[in-house]
C-alpha cells in the first residue's frame, strides 16, 4: 500500500540491547534489593530502516516501518527539575516534540546503506509530547503538556525534485486516508506556510465541531541537516544522477490518535432498525473498513443442545484463528440474549459477520451467516466459511 503508515508492511527491528552489558548477572545488578531500579536507563538501540525509490519519477516507494521507543534522559530531567519553574516542561518539549530529530541523527549512517543514492526515507512511529492550549493562567509560565502517537516519514531528495516529491506524497497520503473512509469527502487538504516562509500542506478531517489537522507535510530544505551536522558538508552529500548534493528534507507526520478518532466518527452511523416498527429508534453501526475492523467475525450459538453446539463452535473458531482471521468467541457467553440484541451488539463492535451455529448445523452442517453492512442473512455450509471470509478480506485490501 503506497504511502501508507497504518497499513505499511513492517520490518521488525531486533530487540533493544543494553549498552551497559548483557546477561542475567549484569541485569540483576541494576536492581536494588528492594526491587527499585538503580542507575540510569538502559539505552535502546534500533536499527534504522530505509526506503528506496527510483530517481526518474516518483513511484510507489517500498516502505518499512521501524519502532522507535520513547526515550527520556533522567539526568536531563533531574537538572531541569532542580532549576524549577518552566524548565521541566520546556525540556520535555525540546526532547520529544517531534520524531524528526531522531531521523536526522540516522541520516549519515543510512546514506551509506543506500550507497549514497537519493532519494530515500526513514519511517518511524513513536510517542511525542506537545503543548496543550489552556485558558487558565499558570504561574511561572508553566505549560500543560499532552502526549500523542505520531507516524513520521522523513524523505531525503535533491532540491531539484523536492517539490515534485512533496506533491507525490500529498496525493498518496490523501488517497490513503480516503481509501478506508465511508465518507471520503470529509478528508481534505490545503496549502500552508510556516513563520520562516517554508511551504507545506495539511490534511484535515471535518469533525462535527470543525476541521482538525491529522497530517502535515513540509519541505524543510537543507537547513535542518546543515544545522544537525555543522562543519564538513561532504558527508551529507548524496548522489543525484552524476552530481553530489546536500538533499532537501521532506517531513510527513501524522497524528495517529486524531486519525483514529476521525475514522471512528466517519464509520459511526445511525440506520433504520429492521427489528422494530418504531421510526424513532435507530440501529447504531460502526462501519469500519474491513481492513481496519479489529474483529472480522463472531461465532455464536442458537437454541439447541448447548454442549454439542459449543463443540462445533469451538472447532470453527480454532479453524478461523489458525488461518489469521480474528474471531469473537460469542459462544462462550452464558447469558441469554435475543437475536436482536445479539446483532445490535456486534454491529456496535464493528464485527463484519455473525456466524450462528444452530441445531440445523448439527443435522446437515449449515450455518447462518449475517452481514453487518447489508443485514442480510444466508445459509452456508460450515466447511466454506473459512474460504469465504479469506476471500472477502483479501478483496477488501485490494480496493
Amino acid at each position: 500500500m503506497s504511502g501508507g503508515f497504518l497499513g505499511s508492511s513492517r520490518a521488525e527491528p531486533p530487540p533493544p540491547t543494553c549498552s551497559r552489558g548483557s546477561g542475567r548477572r549484569r541485569r540483576a545488578r541494576r536492581f536494588r534489593r528492594d526491587g527499585r531500579f538503580r542507575g540510569g536507563p538502559c539505552r535502546t538501540r534500533s536499527l534504522p530502516v530505509r526506503l528506496r525509490a527510483e530517481l526518474s519519477s516518483p513511484g510507489p516507494a517500498v516502505a518499512a516501518v521501524g519502532r522507535f521507543r520513547r526515550r527520556i534522559d533522567p539526568l536531563g530531567l533531574d537538572d531541569a527539575g532542580r532549576r524549577g519553574g518552566s524548565a521541566l516542561p520546556n525540556r520535555l518539549i525540546q526532547w520529544l516534540f517531534s520524531l524528526l530529530t531522531g531521523a536526522l541523527k540516522h541520516y549519515v549512517n543510512c546514506l551509506d546503506l543506500v550507497n549514497k543514492r537519493l532519494p530515500y526515507g526513514l519511517a518511524q512511529i513513536g510517542v511525542c509530547f506537545h503543548p496543550v492550549s489552556d485558558t487558565e493562567h499558570k504561574p511561572d509560565g508553566v505549560k500543560r503538556i499532552g502526549e500523542k502517537t505520531e507516524a513520521s516519514l522523513v524523505w531525503f531528495t535533491s532540491a531539484r525534485t523536492a517539490n515534485q516529491w512533496l506533491d507525490f506524497w500529498l496525493r498518496q497520503r490523501l488517497l490513503w486516508w480516503r481509501k478506508f473512509a465511508v465518507s471520503p469527502s470529509n478528508f481534505s487538504s490545503s496549502d500552508c506556510q510556516d513563520e520562516e516562509g517554508r511551504k507545506g500542506n495539511k490534511l484535515y478531517y471535518n469533525f462535527p465541531w470543525g476541521k482538525e489537522t491529522i497530517e502535515t507535510l513540509w519541505n524543510l530544505g537543507d537547513r535542518e541537516l546543515l544545522h544537525m551536522y555543522p562543519g564538513d558538508v561532504s558527508k551529507l552529500q548524496g548522489r543525484d544522477g552524476r552530481r553530489n548534493v546536500v538533499p532537501s528534507v521532506l517531513s510527513i507526520s501524522g497524528d495517529l490518535d486524531r486519525g483514529l478518532l476521525a475514522y471512528l466518527y466517519d464509520s459511526f452511523q445511525l440506520t433504520e432498525n429492521s427489528f422494530t416498527r418504531k421510526k424513532n429508534l435507530h440501529r447504531k453501526v460502526l462501519k469500519l473498513h474491513p481492513c481496519l475492523a479489529p474483529v472480522k467475525a463472531a461465532v455464536d450459538v442458537g437454541r439447541g443442545p448447548t454442549v454439542e453446539l459449543r463443540q462445533v463452535s469451538r472447532g470453527l473458531f480454532n479453524e478461523l484463528v489458525e488461518n489469521g482471521i480474528s474471531v469473537w468467541p460469542g459462544y462462550l457467553e452464558t447469558g441469554q440474549s435475543s437475536m436482536e440484541h445479539l446483532y445490535s451488539k456486534y454491529d456496535e463492535m464493528s464485527i463484519l459477520f455473525t456466524i450462528l451455529i444452530t441445531e440445523t448445523t448439527l443435522e446437515n452442517g449449515l450455518i447462518h451467516l449475517r452481514s453487518r453492512d447489508t443485514t442480510m442473512k444466508e445459509m452456508m455450509h460450515i466447511s466454506k466459511v473459512k474460504d469465504f471470509l479469506t476471500k472477502y478480506i483479501s478483496s477488501a485490501k485490494k480496493v
